[in-house]
């Protein structure tokens, strides 16, 4: 079964997304990133969610995650919950 090990900052708009993706590209650590901006709790923890299997995130998130190059920051990526920036840290397929 495949599962991966990611992290992500949710923020309200797709132009604040669009800005910390920015930010991050040009030597902005994603972890810090994610401690200021994020609205979701796992911001604290520098967005990590944890590992997880295909299925367990909305399709939006799933799709991204398991499709998606490692270690390259994807987004914005718009669920019912805001919009995504990820980082997918390890994936076995």
């Amino acid at each position: 079964m495949a599962r991966a090990t990611a992290r992500h900052i949710l923020v309200d708009t797709e132009e604040k997304c669009n800005q910390l993706k920015a930010e991050i590209e040009s030597g902005t650590d994603f972890a810090d990133a994610a401690k200021k901006h994020s609205t979701c709790p796992s911001g604290g923890e520098g967005g990590d969610l944890g590992s997880f299997g295909r299925g367990q995130m909305v399709p939006e998130f799933d799709t991204a995650v398991f499709t998606g190059d490692v270690g390259v920051v994807q987004g914005p990526i718009k669920t019912q919950f805001g919009y995504h920036l990820l980082e997918v840290t390890s994936r076995e397929d």
